[in-house]
Parts: C-alpha cells; sequence; structure tokens
C-alpha cells in the first residue's frame, strides 16, 4: 500500500466526520423549525410606563399588537408628553422581542452560524462576509 493511499483514507475519514458532522446539525436544526415557528409565532412581549399609563404589547417581530391607555391619561392633557410615553414603551417591547427571538432562535443554531451573528447584531455585511469567504474556499 503506498503512502499516498494512507493519505487519501486519513482525508476521507477526515472529510467524512465533518460532513456527519455538519449533517447533523442540520438534521437538528431542520427537526426544531416546526417548533420554533410555533414559540416564535406565540411569542408576546409586554411591556407598561413607568407610571403604568401605557401598555404596549408586541410579537416575535416587534410589531405592535395592541396598546392599552389607563384612563388616567386624560388628567394631563399633554399631547406630546403621552406620545412620547406611548413611542418609549413600544421601544421598550420591541428591544425585549428582539431579545426574546434572538434567544429563540440561538437554541435552533450552531453557535458559530453566521445566521446567528446576523440575528445578535444585524450586521448584513458580516453575514454576506461569512458567505464570500466560504465562496473563496470551495474556487
Amino acid at each position: 500500500m503506498a503512502l499516498t493511499d494512507n493519505v487519501d483514507r486519513a482525508a476521507n475519514r477526515a472529510l467524512r466526520a465533518r460532513f456527519d458532522d455538519v449533517f447533523g446539525q442540520y438534521q437538528q436544526l431542520r427537526s426544531g423549525l416546526d417548533e420554533l415557528q410555533t414559540r416564535l409565532t406565540e411569542l408576546r412581549v409586554t411591556e407598561r410606563s413607568d407610571d403604568g399609563q401605557v401598555t404596549a404589547t408586541v410579537n416575535a417581530r416587534g410589531e405592535l399588537v395592541s396598546i392599552e391607555l389607563d384612563p388616567s391619561i386624560y388628567r394631563n392633557r399633554d399631547a406630546r408628553a403621552l406620545s412620547a410615553k406611548i413611542t418609549a414603551t413600544v421601544r421598550r417591547a420591541s428591544a425585549e422581542a428582539t431579545a426574546k427571538t434572538q434567544e429563540l432562535v440561538a437554541g435552533y443554531l450552531p453557535a458559530d452560524s453566521g445566521t446567528a451573528d446576523f440575528l445578535r447584531t444585524g450586521d448584513f455585511g458580516a453575514l454576506l462576509g461569512r458567505a464570500d469567504s466560504v465562496l473563496r474556499r470551495s474556487e
């Protein structure tokens, strides 16, 4: 048996082990997608303003689902202050929904996933840079 045969076999075993690892990660991801989708669909985050006059509920995307205004808002007729309070409360709810969505999704993706990084940072450049580096390696 020639030395190149041993090297080829070792390389094939290493390649097969890497493939098995990647395929296992894919199967785990794929099997959990239905559950993840359901959990994201059901996710609701509710935040209340510091004075309790505004309650905002958003979904996993941070979209406003409902807003409740306490009747005490009519005591002070400052529309600008009420608008700022509503905006701040919705933003807090959206930020919390983003964090919860990231936590949920991270549980279904490999730790070194470009997608997980993108969800955490929102940086398209990093996501595309990772794809670019993979493409360069295959050339």
